[in-house]
């Protein structure tokens, strides 16, 4: 287990190493890059060289790429451009608010997914089933935004029972309660899109569990299904859906950039999209580093919950490979 682990842990730097590389270099070879920002009606070449000098990026693009790593490796983000605004202070905060949303659509979305799907796979084509079809396919179907945007004209500007966006309301910051009326239309956007999703994945992995051989011997001793359903089948088929969690644990970080525009959450999210649209590069590589991090991360504590949860998984000793 310990060589698996350290396995896999080399595996993830090497991939992390290759991410910094190709944003650093893709960044630098959009459009105009870094250096375009800096250019303002009227500044003269003169400025605009020393500006560059200044900044490091007269240096060739490896030697820029170096010293922005060891920056990073000291936990310097860098500064923006346009304001000289240190990452970090921009970033952080972000990411806070980005968790307290994400988290609460995830759990919401695995307690309704979850259960559903399992009863759903005892009750095939049922009224339960259909429903949970519908609306899976709904919440594959539907744009986060136009649902969004739905929701607001409903219960915001008609209903008024909910706050049309942001995270608090002016005067209010920091009341418990003011807070979750200003989560509940951004986490039914968010948890629809995951509901869609986990109700298909729990269900589709319990038919396939029950239709193994050890499942029809249990029913056929006369173990009760309860025991059948919960002892023997469950746990089996929570092996893929741990793994979809896994690599799921990257978008509590991530968030989900429109739904955070749309209802104006200032999360990570959003900040991609403004700084884009302002082309401050160095928050946007900040921003696909940090979430790099938990993308690998996440499928790194996948492999690990794979090996604990399946009794089946066996680990090579000579090559680490779960088998």
């Amino acid at each position: 287990m310990v060589e698996y682990v350290i396995r896999r842990t080399l595996q993830a730097l090497v991939t992390l190493f290759l991410v910094t590389v190709l944003t650093f270099v893709l960044i630098h070879l959009a459009p105009g890059g870094p250096t375009q920002v800096m250019i303002a009606p009227g500044i003269s070449p003169e400025a605009f060289e020393i500006q560059k000098r200044n900044l490091g990026l007269e240096d060739p693009i490896h030697i820029q790429y170096f010293r922005w790593v060891g920056k990073l490796l000291q936990g310097d983000l860098g500064t923006t451009f346009k304001n000289n605004i240190p990452v970090g202070d921009i970033l952080w905060p972000t990411i806070g608010n980005t968790l307290i949303l994400m988290i609460a659509a995830w759990l919401v979305t695995l307690v309704i997914a979850l259960p559903w799907g399992i009863y759903n796979s005892t009750k095939l084509y049922g009224l339960s089933d259909q429903t949970a079809s519908f609306i899976s396919y709904l919440g594959f179907a539907m744009p986060t935004f136009w649902f969004g945007i739905i929701l607001q004209q409903i219960f915001a500007m008609k209903l008024r029972w909910l706050p049309l966006s942001d995270m608090w309301t002016y005067g209010r910051e920091g009341q418990i309660g003011d807070l979750i009326m200003h989560m509940i239309m951004p986490v039914m956007v968010l948890s629809l899109g995951f509901l869609a999703a986990y109700v298909k994945y729990s269900r589709a992995s319990m038919l396939e569990v029950l239709d193994q051989d050890y499942i029809r011997t249990a029913r056929a001793k006369g173990v009760k299904e309860r025991r059948v359903i919960f002892r023997h089948a469950l746990r089996n088929a929570m092996i893929p859906i741990v793994t979809i969690m896994g690599l799921d644990l990257p978008m509590l970080v991530s968030g989900a950039a429109l739904t955070e525009k749309v209802f104006n959450w200032p999360g990570m999210g959003r900040l991609f999209v403004d700084m884009a649209n302002a082309r401050e590069y160095q928050v946007l590589m900040a921003i696909v580093i940090v979430t790099s991090v938990f993308v690998i991360l996440g499928n790194l504590l996948a492999d690990i919950f794979y090996a604990i949860v399946d009794p089946r998984v066996q680990l090579g000793r000579k090559g680490g490979e779960a088998r």
